[in-house]
């Protein structure tokens, strides 16, 4: 009974299976180059580098528990001025993040990353002055205590074993 119902299954989808239509052939097109570096954004790999802007990172004051972190900026050459976490800078451009080295600035919720300059490079050897030579530390000198005469060691008296 099962195998005649399985046949009738099968042959009646063949029978009454419809028609394949024709398909239009389309030419294929090349898919767009998608660079990587914007897929990474997607997923918070990379932040735009603010680098030539016109704000400028001046100092930073980063507390340990990120509360208080304070952003010092220049913007359009005007003096600098110290920005909290959340502050708005101009316009609709905000501090989001406030690090070390560096400061995130939310423009239009476009994130941008503002970097300290690097610290100005030491003097050469021949700007910089001899060191002063340190004076010698001079020590007080006490005299030593006089030595403790110790009484010479006894040694025992041999031992005669008689037999």
């Amino acid at each position: 009974m099962v195998a005649l119902s399985a046949s009738c299954a099968y042959w009646g989808m063949l029978l009454f299976k419809p028609e394949q239509r024709a398909l239009a052939a389309v030419p294929m097109q090349a898919a767009p180059e998608v660079p990587v570096a914007a897929a990474r954004n997607l997923f918070g790999g990379d932040i735009a580098v603010a680098a030539a802007s016109s704000y400028q990172l001046r100092g930073v004051v980063a507390a340990a528990n990120g509360r208080g972190s304070v952003a010092i900026i220049a913007t359009d050459g005007q003096p600098a001025k110290a920005y909290p976490v959340g502050a708005e800078v101009a316009g609709n451009v905000k501090v989001q993040e406030v690090q070390a080295l560096y400061v995130v600035l939310s423009e239009g919720g476009i994130q941008k990353r503002l970097d300290l300059p690097p610290p100005e490079s030491a003097p050469s050897s021949s700007a910089m002055a001899a060191p002063l030579p340190m004076p010698p530390v001079q020590q007080q000198l006490q005299p030593a205590p006089p030595p403790v005469p110790q009484p010479a060691p006894q040694m025992p008296a041999p031992v005669n074993p008689t037999r």
